[in-house]
């Protein structure tokens, strides 16, 4: 989890057990990304997603927002917010590794 990438466009499949998202970056191409964790964080749900054909690069936290019974996918643009997310996560992870 080491940048902060703004990734804006995407829509979701379900692929049998795994969420499948579609996620286009900055330069405008398109990335096949699965959830792989979730969690939450003063009152608010976040996401991990890999990217689905290297699951051992550096993964994406996304913010969860829901709108008329639809979830979806937003990037986190306040750096503290990140940081805040990030420093969370990286807790949770190290949680899990013991």
């Amino acid at each position: 989890m080491s940048e902060h990438q703004h990734d804006e466009n995407c829509g979701c499949e379900d692929d049998g057990e795994e969420q499948i998202f579609s996620i286009t970056d900055d330069e405008g191409n398109e990335l096949e990304m699965v959830m792989v964790y979730s969690f939450e964080s003063d009152d608010q749900s976040y996401a991990v997603l890999l990217d689905r054909n290297d699951l051992e690069a550096d993964g994406v936290i996304f913010r969860i927002e829901e709108e008329n019974d639809e979830s979806f996918l937003v990037s986190i643009d306040d750096d503290e917010e990140w940081d805040r997310v990030v420093t969370i996560y990286n807790e949770i992870s190290e949680g899990q590794a013991t």
